[in-house]
């Protein structure tokens, strides 16, 4: 029998224990800000965490606009980052391995206004060997309007 990735991962698996729970989403979602206090900041919820697949929503706050009254480029990026790794997170394999981002790039493409939901798909990994990798997340408004591109670069491999 094989073990499927929800067996294996550490954050498949806290994931769809705390997803089902009322207020599960949100849980997990500040239980990420609280192991990257960064990344929490901007109070994003995940919506959904699939094998190489993460989805990530933030809301439209005060406290993330720019003087333009729009969401400031670096929330955009954080949200960007956040929902890229935790993507590539829920490919890898529970010990033995590792990765770090090494580059990141931002494309604003219009100004983002309203609750911005961003997407990422990972492609499955070798861990078994140092390798450099490029990621791609799409960041849209709420009219489905493409605001942001954000391709991450990251080296993976074993520990």
């Amino acid at each position: 029998m094989t073990a499927t990735a929800m067996d294996i991962n550490p954050t498949l698996r806290r994931w769809d224990s705390l997803r089902r729970l009322p207020f599960g989403r949100s849980l997990f979602s500040r239980l990420i800000g609280f192991v990257v206090p960064y990344a929490g900041s901007i109070g994003a919820e995940v919506l959904t965490l699939a094998p190489g697949v993460a989805e990530i929503r933030m809301a439209d706050r005060r406290r993330l606009r720019n003087h333009l009254r729009s969401l400031h480029a670096v929330a955009l990026t954080n949200l960007a980052e956040m929902t890229g790794n935790l993507a590539l997170m829920s490919r890898q394999p529970p010990k033995g391995t590792r990765w770090i981002v090494t580059g990141f790039d931002s494309q604003y493409l219009k100004k983002a206004r309203g609750p911005i939901t961003a997407y990422c798909e990972v492609d499955p990994v070798d861990w078994s060997m140092p390798a450099d990798r490029e990621g791609r997340i799409e960041l849209r408004d709420a009219d489905g309007e493409l605001v942001m591109v954000g391709r991450p670069r990251w080296k993976t491999g074993p520990a």
